[in-house]
């Protein structure tokens, strides 16, 4: 379970790093004699801000063009010259813009806390330019996905489409996941603030980090001297951990709520089933069309990683042969994107409905008009105690049964959860803490598709919990195959903004939906297992349950084991391609 885990912090730097790290190489510039170029532009903002950026113009085009702005914070002149370029060789103005304090910007660099104006001020100098026709196009991942919808919050007239591929959130995907800070990409406030590029050096001592997490983890210590544990202080680190709510520090950095309300451009988002962002880049999906139903949002999810949702897909991904049909190219995906709706160009003959799935097994792409109804049955799934063992009973018990688990919170011989899914297929898995439910062998060929989502109800003897969700197929061979995981603190099940102790002794409800989204054909013959746990490993904050701030409880918190009852009464739902009836042996 250790080496699976340990995984997970070299996993999250492809989260951090996406494709947008390239190292800081001698210069090389388009063909001048083909291109205008100019890639020391200053970009002097009216709230005294200078940010920079490089275009480039193709010759021979028309005097008025489109702009395709690309927006990112990992700096490098090279990228920004092959982005630049490529779209002007598209038919448009090609710009990348630098994040403020970055390249050759003078300020100090501030990750998330004002895209929202400066992106808005990059389009707005954008306009004032003879070149420009007034209209603007973003596209771009992870960062860069960030910054399009930071941009949208205040929708500037000029902004007409934008393209985010594995978007971040700020507070919800990264630095925590629904409201449980994580370890794994704690070294990414380094590598983008310790100079004008990023710092590779630092990002890449694979072994600083590693011992740093394992030094926290067996030393007992509060999650918020973990810098001190490193030896060097983190000040972004503790701006964060000063809010473990989703509140208006966070809300203030994207659109929020009735913010979407007002987001009436075309949007086409990518993102992967495997992509350790994923909850953030649905979210701005849900909330999108939440508060807009006739929002015009489009969805590409397939079977790839943070890395491969950014160039359309990787042939082998931790160790599963991808589906050929797959692959795509995200560049051509965003530029025939752009030219439908810039140019009048043919709409993506992928995008035959809202949301564009592949299915996993299948080797065929699916298309829905919702999340909700990309299966057509609904089954819900109880967490049963029978006399066969634990079971997913599509039946409803008759009788409340509770299902016990014990978890010492000071002991440092077991990791519990062990979710991050590399390999996605295992030979096997660590059963040594947690519990195991187990639905009867299928008898047909089915897809399922969609969130695990649902409700854990649960009885504690303390105030909180941080819960992990994992779900396998389990083949005809034997094999698991990962379909997706959750992990999420209970005090925020109801309200991420919001934290609400559960009261020992009493029966709780837990709801969950930010989950992996993913789509599988299951075998016949084929099982699926959830894995119910809770989360304790040094990947993440410990939640002992005080009710404190979880950044500053520590070890001697711990007091006597967390007990848990598990009601019979928890269930989940998936979305499957058959009816239940008849669906089992």
């Amino acid at each position: 379970m250790k080496i699976n885990l340990v995984k997970l912090g070299v996993a999250v730097l492809c989260l951090i790093i996406g494709v947008e790290t390239f190292a800081q190489q001698k210069l090389t510039l388009p063909d001048s004699s083909n291109y205008i170029i100019n890639d020391s532009v200053m970009i002097k903002t009216k709230y005294g801000i200078t940010l920079s950026a490089v275009v480039v113009r193709k010759k021979g085009m028309p005097q008025k063009l489109p702009a395709a702005l690309f927006y990112f914070i990992y700096s490098n002149t090279n990228r920004s010259l092959m982005e630049a370029r490529y779209a002007a060789d598209h038919g448009y103005v090609g710009i990348v813009a630098d994040a403020r304090g970055k390249r050759l910007s003078p300020d100090m660099p501030v990750p998330y806390e004002y895209e929202t104006k400066d992106v808005n001020a990059v389009i707005d100098w954008i306009t004032q330019q003879s070149w420009s026709d007034g209209r603007v196009g973003m596209y771009g991942g992870s960062y860069s996905g960030f910054a399009q919808w930071a941009a949208a919050k205040h929708l500037h007239p000029a902004l007409k489409t934008i393209v985010p591929y594995v978007a971040a959130i700020p507070g919800l995907g990264l630095p925590m996941e629904n409201n449980v800070f994580l370890t794994a990409n704690y070294q990414w406030a380094f590598y983008i603030t310790n100079n004008k590029y990023t710092d590779d050096e630092v990002n890449n001592d694979k072994v600083r980090w590693r011992n740093m997490r394992f030094n926290w983890w067996d030393s007992g210590a509060a999650y918020n001297k973990i810098d001190s544990v490193d030896g060097t202080p983190n000040p972004l680190l503790q701006k964060w951990l000063s809010h473990p709510d989703y509140d208006t520090y966070w809300q203030s950095m994207v659109p929020y709520g009735s913010d979407f309300k007002h987001i009436n451009i075309p949007v086409l988002s990518i993102t992967g089933y495997y992509d350790d962002g994923q909850v953030s880049a649905l979210e701005y999906l849900r909330e999108h069309y939440k508060y807009n139903p006739s929002a015009e949002h489009y969805l590409i999810i397939g079977p790839y990683d943070h890395f491969g949702s950014q160039i359309g897909g990787l042939a082998r991904l931790r160790g599963y042969e991808v589906d050929s049909i797959a692959l795509i190219n995200t560049r051509e995906m965003t530029f025939q994107w752009l030219d439908y709706i810039l140019k009048g160009g043919k709409k993506p003959a992928l995008l035959k409905d809202k949301i564009n799935f592949e299915v996993m097994g299948a080797n065929k792409w699916n298309h829905a008009s919702s999340l909700a109804k990309m299966e057509d049955y609904h089954i819900r799934f109880y967490l049963d105690s029978t006399k066969n063992g634990m079971m997913l009973s599509e039946q409803k018990p008759v009788k409340k049964v509770f299902m016990h688990q014990q978890v010492d919170l000071a002991d440092r011989t077991k990791f519990y959860n062990d979710y991050y899914p590399d390999p996605i297929i295992k030979k096997e898995i660590d059963r040594s803490n947690g519990l195991f439910f187990i639905t009867k062998p299928i008898n047909q060929a089915v897809s399922v598709s969609g969130a695990l989502e649902g409700q854990l109800k649960a009885i504690i003897n303390k105030k909180d919990m941080d819960v992990g969700l994992i779900l396998y197929e389990i083949t005809p061979s034997g094999k698991y195959f990962q379909l997706s995981y959750y992990l999420g603190r209970a005090s925020y099940a109801h309200d991420m903004s919001k934290r609400t102790l559960l009261k020992p002794g009493k029966l709780e409800t837990i709801p969950f939906y930010r989950s992996r989204v993913f789509s599988k054909q299951l075998q016949k013959g084929s099982r699926l297992l959830l894995v119910l746990n809770i989360d304790k490993n040094p990947f993440a904050q410990i939640n002992y349950g005080t009710g404190k701030d979880v950044s500053k409880e520590t070890i001697k918190d711990a007091g006597p084991p967390l007990e848990i009852k598990w009601s019979t009464q928890s269930f989940i739902e998936l979305g499957l391609s058959a009816d239940v009836e008849g669906l089992f042996k």
